[in-house]
């Protein structure tokens, strides 16, 4: 199942290509291809600046476009990303382009590369796949990368890694673009065993009855509105031939490897249950309040490809939060699966309550460190704004890490506070 729609390769010449972009820095020399001065490129706009894009014209076939990368040969591989999305929107009309992006900047060829090829696959996608309007979707089907020949095998490398995350982002993106219709608690188990099988991890589908039986509360009370059953799915990563013990395989010894465990919200649409949400613009994209699972799915197709040395699960909680006769109610009780219970106050709050029951089954494997992904409330992103995340956590260190994590890839998060004065907000 493929989800980005470009083949990005890496060659030392430049091909045949309908587009070729040309990266042109704000106060060196334009170079030469261009067949154009500065004067004429500041004339039409264009100064150089990080992710500016201008097509020059030529008399060939092929379109000529400058790709402003900044002052000097300074561009990070966060600025070319920019610059490379830039350039693929620029050539969306068009199948083919040749750039020589993964070639500038300061930094290993192979994170340039990386970087370049992510942003030409993320800028090309589109979720198009229920449009009767194909126009929509970008025309680009393959981009070439020109690097000199002593950097052919660390762009290659890099520009192989962007692929992977590249795919595994578009594939994020397209699930939470699927409407509620197309995209159940069942079918999204169904493409996650599927996704399971073609990148080398183990998974095993929990239903409804098996929910009951294992006392998991939480996800089963969100899921009495719905006439659509819930689904819990477990994935699960061993590097290599690896055999592990402990309690993450269920021996009771705990493992050599360092094991990570994810929690992933997937409620599938957040009406907001009998606490129903207004019906302003914001309503229409609740379908996205599976995110949290749709990212842990991705990232853990990434895992053997990128070739991670440390164990892996993932709980992916996966269920609709809707009104019904049957819906859970403000006062109901419902008792989580390690035993405690909680009283609703507002069935809008669902999300915290699906994540309880994965993160105490999480916390049965003893594992190193749990980190959950959810949409939870819309106060965060008042907070942070459009294109921060929040992180809250008990564990400084880990914090960072989490923090210099999401720096390194241009996603910034903010650590929110945890203070233990607010336990006792919690109590009933």
């Amino acid at each position: 199942m493929k989800h980005a729609q470009l083949a990005v390769t890496v060659a030392h010449e430049t091909p045949n290509a309908e587009v070729v972009g040309v990266p042109v820095t704000s106060d060196k020399s334009v170079p030469a291809e261009l067949g154009v001065s500065r004067a004429q490129l500041t004339a039409a706009g264009f100064d150089g600046k990080v992710g500016q894009t201008l097509i020059v014209p030529s008399s060939g076939k092929t379109v000529m476009v400058a790709v402003g990368v900044g002052a000097g040969n300074s561009a990070t591989a966060h600025e070319l990303r920019n610059a490379a999305a830039a350039l693929a929107r620029t050539a969306a009309k068009h199948a083919s382009l040749a750039t020589t992006l993964a070639g500038v900047g300061r930094g290993d060829r192979a994170e340039i590369a990386q970087a370049v090829t992510e942003g030409l696959l993320l800028a090309s996608h589109r979720y198009g796949a229920l449009k009767s309007d194909k126009s929509f979707n970008s025309k680009l089907k393959s981009a070439v990368l020109v690097v000199d020949s002593k950097s052919l095998g660390a762009a290659a490398n890099g520009s192989r890694r962007g692929t992977v995350i590249g795919e595994a982002v578009c594939m994020a993106r397209d699930f939470a673009n699927m409407p509620p219709a197309y995209l159940t608690a069942k079918m999204f188990a169904d493409h996650a065993q599927q996704v399971a099988a073609e990148t080398g991890l183990r998974v095993e589908v929990y239903d409804k009855d098996r929910l009951l039986a294992m006392g998991c509360g939480g996800i089963i009370g969100v899921n009495r509105g719905s006439v659509n059953p819930p689904r819990m799915v477990k994935l699960s990563y061993r590097p290599g031939k690896a055999v592990l013990k402990g309690k993450s395989a269920g021996k009771g010894k705990k493992s050599s490897l360092p094991h990570l465990i994810m929690v992933g919200k997937g409620v599938m649409y957040d009406s907001g249950g009998i606490s129903l949400k207004p019906s302003n613009p914001s309503h229409a994209m609740m379908k996205a309040d599976m995110s949290g699972a749709a990212a842990v799915l991705s990232a853990m197709s990434t895992l053997k490809a990128l070739g991670c040395k440390n164990q892996v699960t993932a709980y992916l909680m996966c269920t609709d939060n809707l009104p019904s006769g049957s819906a859970m109610a403000m006062g109901d009780v419902l008792t989580m699966r390690n035993k405690k219970t909680v009283e609703i106050h507002n069935t809008d709050a669902e999300g915290r309550l699906i994540l309880a029951d994965g993160l105490s089954l999480a916390a049965e494997l003893e594992p190193d460190a749990i980190v959950d992904i959810a949409t939870l409330t819309g106060a965060c992103a008042a907070a942070l704004g459009p294109k921060m995340s929040g992180v809250m956590g008990n564990n400084a260190r880990f914090i960072d890490q989490v923090k210099q994590a999401g720096k390194s890839v241009d996603e910034d998060v903010w650590e929110l506070p945890l203070e233990r004065s607010y336990r006792r907000m919690l109590d009933s």
